[in-house]
């Protein structure tokens, strides 16, 4: 489940750029129910992108934005309270690892969900119903 996070240079701290991944991987795989669960925890990844502030647009304006993007399988953070509950974690942890100026409509954080059977890991093609096989056996 790859989390993206896209800032624009100077606006996550020093020590932030280094948090952010693994601080967002723990909350989702919290707000996901899956604390401990060795497949899944194995399954979330990610990358963080700084660029120049100059290549960060909003509005049609440059604007300090850091954006999260999430994407999983149709059967993650299955409900709108699971999606609240990641969406105000990720919101949280960027006020936290942003520089003090950094203003909350500046977060932004976006969910994409792959349709059933449009996630793989290598070769191996995975449906909900596998996800759930997988993360079960796991979890016993």
């Amino acid at each position: 489940m790859p989390i993206t996070v896209t800032a624009p240079e100077g606006v996550l701290t020093s020590g932030g750029e280094h948090e952010i991944l693994p601080r967002l991987s723990a909350a989702l795989i919290e707000a996901s129910g899956a604390t401990g669960n060795s497949f899944l925890t194995a399954i979330v990844g990610g990358t963080v992108h700084i660029l120049p502030s100059h290549h960060i647009y909003a509005g049609g304006a440059n604007r300090p934005v850091v954006m999260v993007e999430l994407k999983l399988p149709n059967i993650g953070l299955d409900s709108v309270e699971a999606r609240k509950t990641f969406i105000n974690a990720a919101a949280r942890i960027v006020a936290e690892l942003c520089v003090p100026e950094h203003q909350a409509e500046n977060t932004w954080v976006n969910i994409v969900n792959a349709p059933d059977g449009g996630w793989g890991i290598g070769d191996r093609q995975y449906t909900g119903d596998a996800l759930i096989a997988a993360a079960t056996a796991a979890a016993q």
